[in-house]
């Protein structure tokens, strides 16, 4: 007779165990205040003590060139490759972007030199205390005040106030958005459609001050993974593009400069079967007093019907815990998942519920996300391959 024996529920992740970003000392938010403060500009520290002052300092940000996607394929990019031991300060080790590991998450987190609790862009999608709408942060609808709900200086802004050379270079469609405005903007805005220009006009901003900031930005192999995956022919070829321009603007550096080579987030791909991706708008479960959806699938944000807060975290544990950290919003708080402090302004636009995925799954809403759910690559939780980003250094 066989015997049977009691079915054992496994226990969920516990909230403690995510790895939380380096916030303080080796955050997306901690760099730019770290290479003003090297150049006197006051209101800002240093808080990366590895990295070493310039008196011209370049940042490259690359969207989506993660650590672990640029180690994986050298000969695609043998130039950045050959920068690895100089990642942060020459340490050889990648510096974290911040939860949730996403664009317009990260870019605010690197224009202010903040953490997401402070600069109030804390996801993809989040709910606006004020209308109890979704407002998507990297789009910026439904529109609202964007200094209302970014009101902190930017880096740029107190460089220029300290008069450094201050400078973006990017594709002019981002000259005007509110993203720009309340994250990247102060000093001057200089537009070019291509990679390779805008290298030559970041090296020719560089020299135009005694003191300079330079950020400069390239998007196109963020596109290519979310469409392709990061193992497609596409993604590599755009990687070994983004290895040319990297080494053109590297031999254009002013005297006195340091080009810092760095990046938003990493990505993974996600498997097109049910057991890699979970359909919220096919789960009566987890649906249920659930009132808005926000975030992204490997980030989400839960916001409950009033009074249902404890029955939707209860069992969004009981589905989802065995492969996301799920928690409430008080205890993302206290774990540190958007940084050391909450502004009272944005308490409220966190989840009442708060689900990163630890393993290769994807919470996708194919009805109310079509476009999202259909992406090969993703990012946003806490995992290494979507979490840490190099910060390659070259000297002049």
């Amino acid at each position: 007779m066989t015997q049977i024996t009691a079915w054992e529920h496994p226990e969920p992740l516990a909230v403690g165990t995510a790895p939380v970003p380096e916030y303080g000392s080796g955050s997306l938010a901690d760099l730019l205040p770290t290479l003003a403060a090297g150049m006197g500009v006051p209101g800002t520290s240093a808080a990366m003590p590895e990295l070493t002052p310039a008196d011209r300092n370049c940042v490259f940000l690359i969207d989506g060139l993660g650590w672990e996607q640029l180690r994986a394929h050298p000969e695609d990019a043998p130039f950045l490759t050959s920068l690895l031991g100089s990642s942060r300060g020459g340490t050889g080790r990648p510096i974290t972007a911040g939860y949730p590991a996403t664009t317009a998450v990260s870019l605010a987190s690197v224009g202010t030199g903040l953490p997401p609790g402070a600069h109030g862009l804390p996801g993809y999608t989040v709910r606006d205390p004020a209308t109890g709408e979704l407002m998507n942060q990297l789009r910026w609808q439904p529109w609202t005040d964007p200094h209302a709900w970014q009101p902190y200086p930017t880096v740029f802004q107190l460089a220029d106030a300290a008069g450094v050379h201050a400078a973006q270079v990017s594709s002019p469609t981002f000259q005007n958005t509110p993203l720009t405005r309340i994250a990247l903007s102060g000093g001057t805005f200089r537009g070019r459609l291509t990679g390779e220009d805008r290298m030559d006009v970041a090296a020719e901003e560089l020299a135009a001050g005694d003191r300079s900031l330079v950020y400069t930005y390239y998007s196109e192999l963020d596109g290519a993974g979310h469409r392709y995956g990061v193992d497609s022919d596409t993604w590599r070829g755009q990687l070994m593009h983004v290895d040319r321009l990297v080494q053109r603007l590297a031999e254009q550096l002013p005297a006195r400069s340091a080009l810092y080579v760095t990046a938003d987030h990493g990505m993974l791909d996600i498997p097109f079967d049910e057991h890699h991706r979970i359909d919220f708008d096919e789960d009566w479960e987890l649906r249920a007093g659930v009132a808005l959806l926000g975030g992204e699938g490997r980030a989400r944000h839960v916001y409950a019907h009033p009074g249902a807060e404890n029955d939707v975290l209860t069992c969004w544990r009981e589905v989802l815990g065995e492969q996301f950290w799920v928690a409430s919003r008080d205890e993302a708080i206290a774990a540190g998942w958007f940084g050391p402090r909450i502004d009272d302004r944005v308490y409220g636009r966190l989840g009442d519920v708060i689900a990163a995925a630890r393993d290769d799954v994807l919470l996708i809403a194919s009805e109310r996300e079509p476009k999202e759910s259909s992406m090969v690559g993703n990012h946003g939780s806490m995992t290494p391959a979507e979490q840490l980003v190099p910060l390659l250094e070259v000297r002049s």
